[in-house]
């Protein structure tokens, strides 16, 4: 192995980030903003922004009108594409390709993943909603896995802080159970979607259908909107990376911005493997890391370090440390236990006859949004089984294929007919839902096989417990019983089966808690075992409630940048 050889003063910073997706992006800014000389290390390639190869392209322009072939699908992303639609050539290079960045389950786990500067927070849905204190109480009232140290009112000013830079728009709705923000202008509802809106609050008995709370600017405010970003365009093509920088990611927002201060110096390529521990003064000197281009292996040093690779490399690399170093760094037994995700791909769509001669102007980048009405304390909302879910889903118009399909033509005026009108309008919607932690699912290094940087691999072994299969008849079920109160026809219900991972929501594996007995790291993201390390992803989840989970992130991760300039002030790190 080589190691530098310039001195530790070559490779010394204020600070390491690790990981560019949207916890290692807000750490990034947070950190320079407040002056420390920041490294920031990404396993992937670089990327800046506009750098989106198929952003401007229209579905024509692919070949296979964008479907990768199968040959290509079995060789390199078997996994990545297991629900049969995931991988597109619109958006292929920002998925790993399995041969390359292997892993073995015991239980069938779908790790979604994209190793570049930015993440995954370049293809995130955008959804971003707060918890609520219900949420921060449910494992102490229920007795579930260990409680949270922290609660609602500790967390929402951070809350209103990165809702203001992000930029989310949503409708307030005052719910206890899903609390309101700072919020840009609600994106409207289609007709369908209304009719649907109007149909539920008339005869479900308190249940609310609103747009999903996105993080997208409907408004753009130059001097709050800092970055390379302008208003969201409409586009529908979030997925492929924005140009106009319309949503929320780290190449657009925080990652400029960081670059602004002249504290930032960026590395991609550096797959970063385990942290430098002093096992004296219980502190992680730096981290050491593979360059994935030339094979050298390299160390860096820092006072703070901010794990922000995603909730499983994270905690990867915390594991591996403890067999790199000879050193125990969890003494809860909780390090790699507790994987949670949301389970989904359960709900109920239809179709309308009316408003045939309506269409939608623009392509809009957001449905609906239900939220959670189950087990919220009260005896009318009480479940045999505990938590809940929220629905997200959506109204559209049918192409000319479901005209020709429907009206059985293939030549002559009908078809010609069926080209140019639309098809019907349809509504669907799909349940997201809580799974409780368990750390008897776990995650495990893997010696055996190794990645393409020569690192060693991880063996999952997780599914979902019996509170998570009893909601799915309820997801359903409730589903089909709304849209059919809201007048829409031909409902059916649908379950195709998810599995732990493929909501991309990766919760656990590092919980926060009480003590260094039940948790991996202390109410301020610290590593109990060495408290200069934060882990501010969704590592540090100590339950996973049913909202999606990235703004939560971001909140923490401002919230530990805060604390860890404070604690190096007070020359407690």
């Amino acid at each position: 192995m080589k190691f530098n050889s310039q001195g530790d003063a070559e490779v010394t910073y204020d600070a390491i980030v690790v990981g560019t997706g949207i916890s290692g992006g807000w750490a990034t800014k947070e950190l320079c903003e407040k002056g420390l000389k920041t490294l920031v290390l990404e396993k992937g390639r670089m990327v800046k922004h506009n750098d989106y190869p198929t952003a401007n392209l229209d579905t024509w322009d692919f070949e296979n009108m964008g479907r990768v072939p199968a040959e290509e699908i079995q060789t390199h992303y078997p996994k990545q594409n297991r629900t049969g639609y995931t991988v597109q050539e619109a958006s292929k290079h920002w998925f790993v390709k399995d041969d390359e960045h292997p892993y073995s389950e015991k239980e069938r786990f779908d790790w979604m993943r994209g190793y570049h500067v930015g993440g995954r927070s370049i293809m995130w849905g955008r959804h971003s909603y707060r918890w609520s204190d219900m949420d921060f109480q449910a494992n102490a009232k229920e007795g579930i896995a260990t409680p949270w140290p922290v609660g609602y009112a500790e967390i929402e000013p951070w809350y209103d802080y990165v809702e203001t830079f992000a930029g989310v728009s949503g409708e307030k709705l005052g719910l206890a159970q899903l609390p309101d923000g700072k919020f840009l202008p609600m994106m409207p509802l289609n007709c369908v979607e209304d009719k649907v809106r109007q149909g539920v609050a008339e005869n479900m008995n308190g249940r609310v259908i609103t747009a999903g709370r996105v993080a997208h600017l409907t408004a753009y405010d130059p001097e709050v909107h800092k970055g390379t970003r302008g208003q969201c365009q409409f586009r529908n093509r979030c997925i492929r990376g924005c140009p106009y920088g319309g949503y929320f990611c780290s190449l657009s927002s925080t990652i400029p911005v960081a670059q602004e201060t002249g504290n930032m110096t960026l590395r991609p390529n550096s797959s970063v493997y385990s942290l430098i521990y002093d096992k004296e003064n219980k502190r992680a000197k730096g981290v050491r890391f593979r360059d994935s281009e030339t094979g050298e292996d390299h160390e860096a040093y820092a006072k703070v370090i901010f794990l922000c690779a995603s909730a499983i490399p994270s905690s990867y690399i915390v594991m591996n440390t403890e067999h790199e170093e000879e050193v125990v760094l969890d003494t809860s037994g909780e390090l790699g236990g507790n994987v949670m995700d949301h389970h989904f791909r359960v709900g109920a769509s239809g179709d309308t006859d009316e408003f045939g001669d309506r269409i939608d102007k623009g392509r809009k980048p957001n449905g609906i949004y239900i939220p959670r009405y189950q087990n919220l304390g009260d005896r009318a909302s009480k479940k045999d089984y505990l938590r809940g879910w929220g629905y997200q889903g959506g109204a559209g118009r049918g192409s000319w294929s479901q005209n020709v399909r429907e009206m059985n033509v293939k030549i002559g005026p009908e078809l010609k007919e069926a080209l140019i009108r639309p098809g019907k309008w349809t509504m669907g919607m799909t349940a997201f839902a809580e799974t409780l932690p368990d750390t008897k699912n776990r995650m495990f290094l893997n010696r055996d096989v190794l990645d393409k940087d020569g690192l060693p691999t991880l063996t999952f072994d997780a599914k979902w417990g019996e509170n998570e299969y009893a909601m799915v008849d309820d997801m359903m079920n409730d589903a089909a019983e709304m849209l059919e109160a809201s007048g829409i026809k031909n409902v059916s219900t649908y379950n195709a089966h998810s599995y732990p991972g493929l909501g991309i929501h990766e919760m656990g594996m590092s919980r926060m808690g009480s003590s260094p007995k039940n948790s991996v790291v202390d109410k301020h993201n610290r590593l109990w075992a060495a408290p200069n390390v934060y882990m501010t992803d969704g590592a540090f989840m100590t339950s996973a409630a049913c909202v999606n989970p990235s703004l939560t992130y971001m909140a923490f991760t401002a919230r530990a940048a805060e604390h860890a300039v404070n604690e190096l002030k007070k020359m407690n790190i």
